[in-house]
């Protein structure tokens, strides 16, 4: 039968996966918004220089994102099948992998740089500073592949702890050699936006001797460094991480595609839709942290053939996300206004931001529970559905109807979310039909 909500003891295997993974996922944004305070105090050329090369170094390292949902999807399976010899093996072909892929395309990149960013922006100076910057965010590329694999073992292994001991270190290095090597403190030389860069990617590799003094301690009866996968096994970990991947890829690209509809319609517009964005990032912290959770416990009710449970967790952490995030909703609308006038001065701005937040606030418990929903189908291996679920709607759907909105039907930045929120139901509603469906219950990983 079953249960729309979990029960106390099922909350606590949630929120024991979860909580860590949010709390590390808070701090990164804490360190977003120090980065910016330190970089800003720079100038605004340094500020546009840092702003252009992290989105592209975001681009850059999409594609090794999809391993953290292969390592944990493939790992979780392990787990569950009782196979705990094992199930570190997914973890070193991911690390593995993350050289392979990452190695050559940082140093592809790396000669690039200078002429990918003379193409995204035309100010010669923005191009001079953020060269260096992004140069040196690239050689740390294939250490956050890695990073990310682990996380996707920790995940699996409800280890979650060790992440945010680890990414927690790696903001208080990063904020600490930004002080240093920004502004030159403690007698080293002051080396302004590759400063910011050089602390980021050190940071980066500080993060993943951590996390292989912990598996060393912790994964080591998994078989952490004693062996690969079979050549099937590691097939079905790259089947799994690159559509995955790709799925990244699209979906950053489409958010670009959107501040260059709304700078179509205007300057306050793109101002507005910055502020909702973020805000935004925020509200998806929970479910991002309960998805995660959700896809490793799907994994291991899949991997003793529990289908029902596995079944179950989707949909008891879906509705779990759903209460609370609705809850979050019903503060924000109450309080959206003070809430905006902390970011946005401007009245006219300002009440251009209104209207959508109000939009973004009732329906972000559905629209989060379709994240969960997601992260369930990840974690059954189904990442294809979910590549061509995203892609289709955003792409197909989302962006070229908000272009004939905005720009064309001159419905302004209140049309575009409008349209943005159809599209995020739809796809909620996709996931929904998806995961009641029986073929995820038969991929084999």
């Amino acid at each position: 039968m079953l249960r729309w909500l979990p029960d106390a003891e099922r909350r606590r295997q949630l929120l024991t996966i979860a909580l860590p993974i949010i709390g590390g996922m808070l701090s990164q944004n804490v360190l977003n918004l120090v980065d910016i305070g330190m970089v800003s105090t720079l100038g605004d050329t340094a500020l546009a220089a840092t702003g252009v090369g992290s989105f592209f170094n975001y681009l850059s390292v999409a594609i090794v994102l999809g391993l953290a949902t292969g390592v944990q999807a493939t790992a979780a399976r392990r787990f569950g099948e009782k196979r705990d010899d094992q199930a570190a093996l997914p973890l070193n072909g991911g690390l593995l992998l993350a050289m392979v892929v990452g190695i050559p395309l940082s140093v592809l990149l790396i000669g690039l740089a200078g002429d990918i960013l003379a193409f995204l922006n035309n100010d010669a100076e923005v191009v001079a500073q953020g060269t260096p910057y992004l140069q040196v965010r690239l050689f740390a590329l294939t250490a956050v592949g890695m990073n990310f694999a682990f996380r996707g073992f920790w995940s699996a292994a409800h280890m979650t702890r060790l992440y945010f001991y680890t990414i927690v270190s790696m903001h208080v290095v990063n904020i600490f050699l930004n002080w240093v090597l920004i502004f030159g403190n403690l007698g080293a030389p002051a080396l302004g936006v590759y400063g910011a860069g050089l602390a980021t990617s050190i940071s980066l590799f500080v993060g993943l001797l951590l996390h292989c003094l912990f598996a060393l301690q912790f994964a080591r009866p998994n078989g952490f460094l004693r062996g690969l996968p079979s050549r099937e096994a590691l097939r079905n970990l790259i089947n799994i991480s690159l559509p995955s991947s790709i799925q990244q890829v699209f979906f950053s690209g489409g958010l670009v595609v959107l501040i260059w509809i709304l700078g179509q319609i205007g300057t306050a517009e793109v101002a507005a839709a910055n502020v909702l964005l973020t805000l935004g990032l925020v509200l998806l912290l929970p479910a991002m942290g309960i998805g995660i959770a959700c896809s490793s416990l799907v994994g291991r009710a899949l991997g003793r053939n529990d289908a029902e449970d596995a079944q179950r967790w989707g949909w008891e952490s879906a509705t779990l996300i759903l209460l609370v995030n609705s809850a979050i909703g019903l503060l924000l609308l109450l309080f959206a206004r003070p809430i905006l006038s902390i970011f946005l001065h401007d009245a006219e701005t300002l009440a251009l931001a209104l209207p959508p937040l109000m939009i973004s606030a009732l329906i972000v418990g559905i629209d989060t529970s379709g994240l969960v929903l997601m992260n369930a189908l990840l974690g059954a291996g189904a990442s294809h559905r979910v590549m061509k679920i995203s892609i289709v709607l955003q792409w197909l759907l989302f962006l070229p109807l908000a272009w004939l909105v905005g720009p064309v039907l001159g419905l302004g930045l209140l049309g575009v979310w409008v349209v943005q929120a159809v599209y995020r139901l739809l796809q909620t509603l996709a996931l929904a039909l998806n995961w009641r469906n029986d073929f995820w219950k038969h991929i084999k990983v």
